[in-house]
């Protein structure tokens, strides 16, 4: 169950994150104006507040693995909201990183 909470905050941090640096992107490289930009500013900050809920204490890793989610879902974005096609390389690419995120955060370790 702990990991399941830990996997939901992940993705509910990458929705934030993601979505608050599009946000952003888009009130001002596509020049949709400041409710955008400020919409994305908030959004960013709820990142880092749900960043804090991991069961896991250490920011450093927690930081770390969020990483590997960040890659995979920064992709995933880029389809669902650009239209962006990515390649096997891509996919693969994100794969890795989802795998070095589950290592750091889920291996078993001797404590």
């Amino acid at each position: 169950m702990l990991v399941a909470r830990s996997v939901l905050l992940f993705v509910v941090a990458a929705l934030f994150e993601i979505g608050g640096a599009w946000l952003v992107w888009q009130g001002l490289r596509e020049h949709r104006g400041w409710l955008w930009i400020g919409a994305g500013v908030i959004a960013l900050g709820a990142y880092g507040l749900v960043a804090t809920l991991q069961p896991d204490g250490e920011f450093g890793r927690i930081l770390a693995a969020y990483g590997g989610v960040f890659v995979a879902g920064s992709i995933a974005w880029g389809v669902v909201a650009d239209g962006y096609r990515p390649d096997r390389w891509d996919i693969l690419g994100a794969l890795v990183c989802l795998a070095g995120m589950a290592l750091i955060m889920y291996a078993p370790r001797g404590r």
